[in-house]
């Protein structure tokens, strides 16, 4: 058993990752802005799982103070942290030059700069403790530069997996271990907007594969791996023009 503390767990691949890791046997620390939302998880994982242990906290990563604060109450509380997932993230973004630097900036802020306050505290802890498991939710999108909604989006994903990566450079040969994920189309709250394609994967399918990497502590994950792995080396080498079609 672990104490695991997840980041925009109230719903989406964040909520349904608490569900999962529950039915391992791992006590849970989650956090999100609407805490309605949280209580109700907590009673549904503590109906399912009574011997789960579930602490949930109101938490927004934009608030970076309180990123420090709620990070130490929560490790205090559950006598350490074994493993923080860096969820938390908006998937708002406009094209750049249209007039909306202000959706851009939010989403900047909150999946970079929160993300990095998340690292930070996350890491402190880890080499207070000597050990932990950082992982990072990245996305698909960042294994290249994206046009139109998700140009911002995708370059704040292909940092904050940077951020992780050379986080992992600082610990090596620690027992502090950083996996970062890349997942590619899964149903969740964010992309309930988005242009429904033959690719979507479930939420339940699509965060087991992302708990299975979690769990075997993967240094990287495209997942779910069919067709993403793949898809990855195709992605990168695509021309611009296509890509354009592709998004």
């Amino acid at each position: 058993m672990t104490s695991i503390l997840i980041t925009g767990a109230s719903s989406g691949l964040g909520a349904e990752m608490a569900r999962q890791f529950a039915a391992l046997g791992h006590d849970l620390a989650l956090c999100a802005r609407r805490t309605d939302r949280l209580d109700d998880l907590r009673a549904e994982i503590g109906a399912a799982h009574p011997g789960v242990r579930v602490v949930v906290t109101a938490l927004d990563v934009t608030d970076h103070d309180a990123v420090f604060a709620v990070f130490e109450e929560l490790a205090a509380e559950l006598g350490g942290l074994d493993r923080v997932v860096v969820n938390a993230g908006l998937g708002k973004g406009q094209p750049l030059g249209t007039g909306r630097f202000d959706a851009n900036l939010e989403t900047a802020r909150t999946n970079f700069i929160g993300a990095l306050a998340q690292t930070e505290a996350a890491a402190a802890i880890f080499r207070r403790q000597g050990r932990g498991h950082l992982v990072m939710v990245s996305s698909f999108s960042a294994l290249r530069g994206m046009p139109g909604n998700i140009t911002t989006y995708a370059a704040t994903k292909a940092a904050v997996a940077h951020l992780a990566e050379g986080f992992r450079a600082d610990v090596h040969g620690t027992p502090i271990k950083v996996t970062v994920l890349y997942p590619g189309y899964i149903v969740s709250e964010m992309s309930g907007t988005s242009r429904r394609t033959p690719l979507m994967t479930s939420t339940e399918k699509g965060v087991r594969a992302m708990v299975e990497a979690i769990e075997k502590e993967k240094r990287s994950a495209r997942v779910p791996a069919w067709p993403w792995a793949p898809l990855g080396f195709v992605v990168k080498r695509v021309p611009v023009g296509l890509l354009r079609r592709l998004t």
